[in-house]
């Protein structure tokens, strides 16, 4: 069914998208005081009548989240069950860390902490109570709650894309929903929005971020912060991004994330240990603990009984550009986790992101408050307020090798913008590709391009705040969409299970396991064969007892299909409107153990032997039947039909 409609680029998508934006980015730059007001509006509108909705579908995903990477679900791979993940753990977290949100804690990890202190939502300014409030709202925003939301949207991705073989688009997420019209108008619309959302969102962050960097350059090396000097640094980080998402994920990317990481990890500890190292390690945990005992009231507080602004200013916001980034995100995080099963999917994407967060915002957050707070540097969390990209560099100027700590922060923030620029062209490409990475350089240097142009435009036409305010607003039909794609993601798990569940049904025992003597088997287990010996059992035996069951079941009226291609042979019934039944034997590589004697075939690989392994349309069974007789094979396809009929029952 995907390769009927996952050929090349997708031109309405991709031509959709591109006029939208070229019309949106119009109207942002020519009358950036019309945009600006037409977009605040529409967002004062939504805190005002929809706040209640974002705040109840952030509470329902984290909840969710949460279940998901315990329950019984936990088990199910992320493709087919012999897949295995493509990327190391370190290399996984580095990537996904770098595109959700590492470039936000170099801009607010100073920044946020000393403005909730200076404004906290209900204590009163410069007391004890003001420093914890605004370590435990800092712990909120960026805690489980928005990680919830990308690991939900990353999964939802990548089980209808490695598990079912569909697009790895955002119109996946809709299957269980609209069935084939995904591949319609309706998927191209929904794809297209993710576009135009992750577009904006990206260039908008790049135009934001570039003032940080003028403002590190500025500190270090006195270089004036200017229009001309933001353009040409908008044009490196380009270019830089070109070169990485040409040179691929694995190449581009990938290193980047964990070069990135490292820098993180080291600025970390440099701070940790030149700070009150005793006195953040307790602010850590203490913190940590507050985020966690008053994260249920904090999730659901509206401030319903008391008239503010701060809900709309921080919490609204905050979530609605969650919600926003979440396509983008989603994509790249589903992209780079193929073969991990989901309770290690959840617990990575939650757990380990969060903490590390939390270990960032404490050791950065609670060190300005500390200067403020305990020493007086006023000057610091005005700053904060004034001009948040200058706040961090003034910040680390309070700090033994105060230059060495800046120029490190100043790489990762252009590492950061740069890997974000790029995995965002990237995940822009596979939506306007029907979820393919290997696409046209062209189009890779198209997009990544257009977000520097975009972001340059709004930066010298000051659109930059409407745009952003679009983005943020368009959260809204996006968690409409979500709620409905996340009853679907659990209908689709509930189906998984039952499969799962007949798997391990027992059908009433054969005598037909096995025909041959005790030494035909002996001689079986320790036999490494080379693979044309068992492409030729699985053409001779295993082709013999595939049409030995097809011609059985035509007798009763049931139609099976045989299917020989290069991976090997399928045996399929097709059961009307439910899940199909496809039995495989498939030649498949494996390192010879060191107890294998030498294999006299002139024809197989160094340390390499085949085994003919069973696979089912969950993916390989992980055991091999070479070496069975043809009535064994019967009896194991008629087992496996059987453990199938068993889950349908179960469906019923």
């Amino acid at each position: 069914m995907q390769s009927a409609h996952t050929k090349g680029l997708n031109k309405p998508v991709f031509l959709s998208a591109s006029i939208i934006v070229f019309a949106l980015l119009a109207f942002a730059s020519i009358t950036p005081q019309y945009a600006n007001a037409f977009f605040n509006t529409l967002q004062s509108g939504i805190v005002e009548y929809a706040s209640w909705f974002y705040v109840l579908v952030v509470a329902i995903i984290s909840v969710l989240a949460i279940y998901l990477g315990f329950s019984r679900f936990g088990e199910i791979k992320l493709g087919p069950d012999h897949a295995s993940p493509q990327y190391g753990f370190v290399s996984w977290l580095s990537m996904l860390f770098a595109a959700g949100m590492g470039i936000g804690l170099m801009f607010y990890g100073v920044a946020e902490p000393l403005m909730h202190y200076l404004s906290p939502p209900s204590a009163e300014t410069g007391t004890v109570e003001a420093v914890q409030e605004a370590m435990k709202t800092t712990f909120f925003h960026w805690g489980l709650n928005a990680w919830a939301i990308y690991a939900l949207v990353a999964l939802t991705l990548a089980y209808f894309s490695f598990r079912h073989d569909l697009p790895l688009t955002l119109r996946s997420a809709l299957y269980p929903i609209i069935g084939d019209k995904i591949y319609g108008w309706r998927g191209n619309m929904v794809d297209a929005f993710a576009v135009i959302g992750t577009l904006f969102g990206v260039a908008t962050s790049l135009g934001l971020g570039v003032l940080q960097i003028n403002a590190g350059l500025n500190y270090l090396f006195d270089l004036s912060q200017t229009p001309v000097v933001q353009m040409v640094l908008i044009l490196i980080i380009t270019c830089f991004a070109i070169v990485s998402v040409v040179s691929g994920l694995d190449k581009g990317i990938r290193r980047l994330s964990e070069f990135n990481m490292i820098l993180a990890v080291s600025l970390l500890l440099l701070i940790l240990i030149l700070g009150p190292t005793v006195f953040l390690l307790k602010a850590l945990m203490q913190n940590t603990g507050a985020y966690l005992s008053d994260m249920v009231r904090n999730t659901f507080n509206l401030f319903a009984y008391q008239k503010t602004d701060w809900m709309g200013g921080w919490t609204i916001f905050y979530w609605g550009w969650w919600l926003a980034w979440a396509p983008f995100v989603g994509v790249f995080i589903a992209r780079i986790s193929r073969g991990r099963t989901i309770r290690e999917f959840m617990l990575g994407v939650l757990l380990i992101p969060t903490i590390f967060t939390f270990a960032w915002m404490t050791i950065f957050g609670n060190s300005a408050i500390d200067m403020v707070f305990n020493h007086g540097n006023e000057s610091l969390a005005q700053l904060a307020n004034e001009n948040t990209p200058v706040a961090l560099f003034l910040f680390l100027e309070q700090f033994p090798w105060a230059t060495l700590l800046s120029v490190i922060a100043l790489m990762m923030v252009v590492v950061f913008f740069v890997t974000s620029c790029d995995s965002g062209a990237m995940v822009i490409d596979m939506l306007c590709s029907h979820g393919n990475n290997n696409t046209p350089l062209w189009q890779r240097i198209y997009w990544t391009s257009g977000v520097g142009v975009i972001a340059a435009v709004l930066l010298v036409s000051d659109g930059l705040g409407a745009l952003q305010t679009m983005t943020i607003a368009s959260a809204l039909p996006f968690a409409i969409v979500l709620l409905f794609a996340l009853v679907g993601l659990m209908k689709a798990l509930r189906i998984e299970s039952f499969k799962r569940d007949s798997l391990s049904y027992s059908p009433a025992p054969t005598t037909t396991s096995n025909s041959e003597s005790w030494k035909e088997r002996l001689h079986n287990m320790v036999d490494f064969p080379n693979k044309q010996r068992v492409k030729k059992y699985i053409d001779e035996v295993g082709l013999g007892a595939f049409n030995a069951v097809k011609q059985e079941l035509a007798a009763t009226g049931i139609e099976a299909k045989i299917e020989q291609t290069d991976k090997g042979i399928y045996f399929s019934v097709e059961q009307d409107e439910q899940q199909h039944f496809v039995y495989a034997l498939r030649p498949v590589p494996h390192a010879q153990p060191d107890y294998a004697q030498d294999n006299d075939d002139e024809s197989s690989d160094d340390n390499l032997y085949y085994r003919a392994e069973v696979h089912l349309s969950e993916g390989g069974q992980d055991y091999c039947v070479m070496g069975w007789s043809k009535l064994a094979v019967i009896n194991d396809v008629v087992d496996q039909y059987q453990k199938h009929l068993h889950f349908l029952h179960l469906m019923r």
